[in-house]
């Protein structure tokens, strides 16, 4: 098999789909509305289902790429900073909140390059993987923010809950497993560099 082909296989195009959801849901979420918001939920949703997918089809298919390491986790990064990051001028996430998260992400993604460069691999945490999971959705209700009233304009508050209280539950739960994760990370990272 050529390099040209281990390069361009399906998990690395998807993985590159998830960088190129990132502009789309940036201009989607620069316009505050109801249509626009759900949008920008329907590409985010498809950019995470892409994250798993890209992941088991490449381990299934044994086509693990250079490429695709670098991008899969480089995707995730990005999908997630623009939409928390966009959220904020919308009220929808506190930037407090939204800061800790992105300075998570750049320590751990800066002592994880430390590691690597020395030849040091420090195992990931189930928490790490846990944290994804409730960012995404966290994320999903937070975009859709508002109430969705499907049954011909008959407004059912009872029955049909704010997004934004479902995404800002989710989102506080992450943030806790985000710092939780970080904090486990930096104390492999500083036992394993202290042997």
């Amino acid at each position: 098999m050529s390099r040209n082909t281990k390069l361009l296989n399906l998990p690395n195009i998807l993985t590159l789909a998830r960088v190129a959801a990132v502009p789309v849901v940036l201009v989607l979420m620069m316009v505050e509305s109801k249509t626009t918001c759900f949008w920008a939920t329907v590409v985010f949703s498809l950019a995470a289902i892409t994250d798993w997918l890209d992941g088991y089809l490449a381990r299934k298919w044994e086509v693990v790429t250079v490429l695709g390491k670098f991008l899969d986790p480089l995707a995730d990064k990005l999908i997630v900073m623009v939409a928390l990051i966009m959220l904020i001028p919308h009220d929808r996430a506190p930037a407090w909140a939204v800061f800790l998260i992105l300075a998570r992400e750049i320590v751990v993604t800066g002592l994880r390059s430390i590691a690597s460069s020395e030849g040091i691999v420090i195992a990931a945490s189930p928490l790490g993987k846990y944290k994804t999971i409730f960012q995404m959705v966290a994320i999903v209700g937070l975009l859709l923010h508002y109430r969705y009233y499907w049954f011909f304009g008959v407004k059912l508050d009872i029955l049909y809950p704010s997004f934004h209280n479902v995404g800002i539950f989710f989102f506080y739960i992450s943030l806790i497993l985000t710092l939780w994760s970080g904090g486990d990370y930096l104390a492999k990272f500083f036992k394993v560099i202290a042997k």
